[in-house]
């Protein structure tokens, strides 16, 4: 393999790494509850499953805007 493609192929996931955690604590301070306290400490299935979805979602969008 490349050293260059090893190299851009690095870039290019931290950055959507950090997009993505940028995107996902401006959705947790939007909301009028903490995301992880709802999840971990008060058991929300649904929210759990509502929050993964949408960062699949993002991580889709945040995949082809990056590459």
């Amino acid at each position: 393999m490349d050293t260059h493609a090893l190299v851009n192929a690095l870039i290019y996931s931290v950055l959507g790494i950090l997009i993505f955690v940028v995107f996902f604590v401006i959705i947790d301070k939007m909301t009028p509850y903490h995301l992880w306290k709802e999840i971990v400490e008060d058991k929300n299935v649904a929210l759990a499953v509502l929050v993964g979805a949408m960062s699949i979602g993002m991580c889709i969008i945040i995949a082809a805007a990056v590459h």
